[in-house]
């Protein structure tokens, strides 16, 4: 006599309707990140980092970024 081995899986009992389905993946959308405006040039940043393009934070100039300009001491 042949004996089958069967696998029992958990299947549920209902269907999971649309609504609970999309109320479980609310947490799994993308988020904007904050940007914000660097007071000294006003352009584009991320919060609490230096700016890229003059280089300054909170005021100082930590990245040390100079300017390219033409002076008569230079010619």
């Amino acid at each position: 006599m042949m004996t089958l081995e069967l696998q029992r899986f958990g299947v549920p009992f209902r269907r999971t309707s649309k609504t609970k389905k999309r109320m479980r993946r609310t947490h799994l959308k993308k988020e904007v990140g904050t940007i914000t405006t660097c007071p000294n040039c006003g352009a584009a940043i991320r919060p609490h980092r230096a700016c890229a393009k003059c280089g300054f934070y909170k005021g100082a100039d930590v990245l040390n970024l100079k300017k390219e300009e033409t002076t008569e001491e230079t010619k």
